[in-house]
């Protein structure tokens, strides 16, 4: 759904922005909101949480961030997995996947986007960066 303003097509607020979608380059991005009122960055919102703004524009992540929290799961899928709350570089948070064991996934490890999306819920999966420990993987 697109809204106009002026003579350009945005994306409107609330529709496809902040969802994982495919480039021309078949290679998957991760699409963010940024408040242009008062800059604050988050991920799949109608209205700023912070100004209650609805003038959203939509930017790619660079797609790196840092775990901040992760629980494993038992339910809807045939295995263990996790479920994690990675905050990105560019501020905001998103729930995701970390590849890997799933009790292996701790609080304060660097993640990155892969081009994955969680069969069981379409979420984002990430991988560990600069993983120091092989058993991790």
């Amino acid at each position: 759904m697109y809204h106009l303003s002026g003579n350009v097509a945005r994306p409107a607020a609330g529709s496809a922005t902040g969802l994982l979608e495919s480039e021309a380059r078949d290679t998957e991005a991760l699409y963010f909101q940024r408040c242009t009122w008062c800059g604050t960055a988050m991920y799949h919102r109608l209205l700023c949480p912070v100004c209650r703004g609805s003038d959203l524009r939509t930017e790619r992540s660079e797609g790196l961030g840092t775990v901040r929290h992760s629980t494993v799961v038992h339910r809807n899928s045939p295995a263990a997995r996790n479920v994690s709350l990675i905050e990105m570089n560019e501020g905001f948070v998103v729930r995701g996947r970390v590849m890997g064991p799933p009790i292996g996934i701790h609080g304060g490890d660097r993640v990155r986007l892969t081009t994955a999306k969680d069969p069981v819920r379409g979420e984002p999966v990430f991988q560990l960066v600069d993983d120091p420990s092989p058993a991790r993987n």
